[in-house]
């Protein structure tokens, strides 16, 4: 897929993007949102640069808002200008995978205790949204009015950060029975109750999300890739972003492939991994998407969380023990079953 030299030259990009207080935003003069910035900083940990992705997290935390939050976006990465005040419920929740990530890359117990506290409030923000059923509300407005609805994307993706969460508490020896809980109705909801999430079944990641997550795995994750790959998936290309449009992206591609991974379909993970290499420009980076009806990269940018899902991707299919665990599951807590408290 890549060879050493290449990845090298896909790190020193996003190395090249993160700013001196530890910012990564999408690329140099655009915005960034805390769940791209945290999966960039992952990549970083899956390449060795453990003091660059420990100052990403630094930046989180020395911004976090008070109730436990952050904004969904901020401009250039600069935390005095936010552009978008909205506090959504999976961007602040992925702090817990990154954390999680880097105390299994590097075992430093002063990190993760210096990140508790900021993870813990993180938590508590998210799951005051959880809904009767078990879904997370999609955010808070600026204002604090709870936006309920829930995106089964980003519920899938909180349920990975929960189970981070609870391996954290796990090691610090600080039970979080509430949490478990919390990840149990979340899974449940996820598996067997679409109908409490709002329907965006014409975007790809919520195809592939609650696997991806963790929710969903076996004969049930099978199943779902296979009903609707045809539908997603351009071969030679890579996977489009939402029908009906025209559109293969890089992030897209590179997280199915991590998902196919984490269930076992390593060839094809691969396969898709290699058709998005015509997204890979000169620098190592790689552009956003391409509109094939049109022969045309669109838009015009090259951001660092595409070039770090590539590389989690990589790093997963190439053995990299933090980040199987993290995207495996196998070794993270699960949460109660929801039957089992009522």
């Amino acid at each position: 897929m890549l060879t050493a030299e290449q990845a090298a030259h896909t790190v020193a990009g996003i190395l090249a993007t993160q700013r001196t207080d530890g910012a990564i935003p999408w690329f140099r003069g655009h915005h960034l949102d805390p769940w791209d910035h945290t999966e960039a900083a992952m990549a970083l940990d899956a390449a060795g640069e453990h003091e660059r992705a420990e100052a990403a997290y630094d930046w989180l935390v020395r911004h976090q808002n008070p109730d436990g939050s952050w904004y969904a976006a901020y401009a250039d990465g600069d935390a005095g200008e936010p552009t978008d005040r909205g506090r959504e419920t999976n961007f602040c929740a992925y702090l817990a995978v990154g954390v999680w990530h880097h105390f299994l890359s590097t075992g430093d117990e002063t990190f993760l205790d210096r990140m508790w506290p900021a993870v813990h409030a993180a938590t508590e923000y998210v799951l005051e949204l959880q809904q009767p059923g078990g879904e997370i509300g999609w955010k808070r407005e600026d204002d604090g009015t709870p936006v309920n609805d829930a995106l089964l994307t980003g519920s899938s993706s909180i349920y990975q950060a929960l189970r981070c969460a609870l391996a954290l508490a796990e090691q610090r020896e600080e039970p979080q029975p509430d949490w478990e809980l919390a990840a149990g109705r979340l899974g449940h909801a996820i598996r067997s109750h679409p109908e409490r999430f709002l329907d965006k079944s014409h975007y790809s990641m919520d195809w592939y999300y609650p696997i991806l997550g963790g929710a969903v795995r076996g004969a049930q994750a099978r199943e779902r890739i296979d009903a609707d790959w045809e539908r997603f998936v351009v071969p030679g290309l890579g996977v489009r972003c939402v029908l009906p449009n025209p559109w293969v992206t890089g992030g897209e591609s590179a997280e199915l492939a991590l998902a196919l991974w984490a269930m076992g379909e390593s060839e094809r993970a691969v396969q898709i991994l290699k058709w998005m290499q015509h997204l890979r420009a000169e620098d190592g980076m790689y552009w956003t998407g391409y509109v094939f009806d049109d022969d045309a990269i669109w838009p015009q940018e090259r951001t660092s969380w595409t070039a770090g899902s590539l590389l989690l991707a990589v790093a997963a299919l190439g053995g990299d023990e933090a980040t199987t665990t993290v995207f495996g599951g196998e070794h993270l807590p699960t949460g109660l079953d929801p039957d089992c408290c009522r």
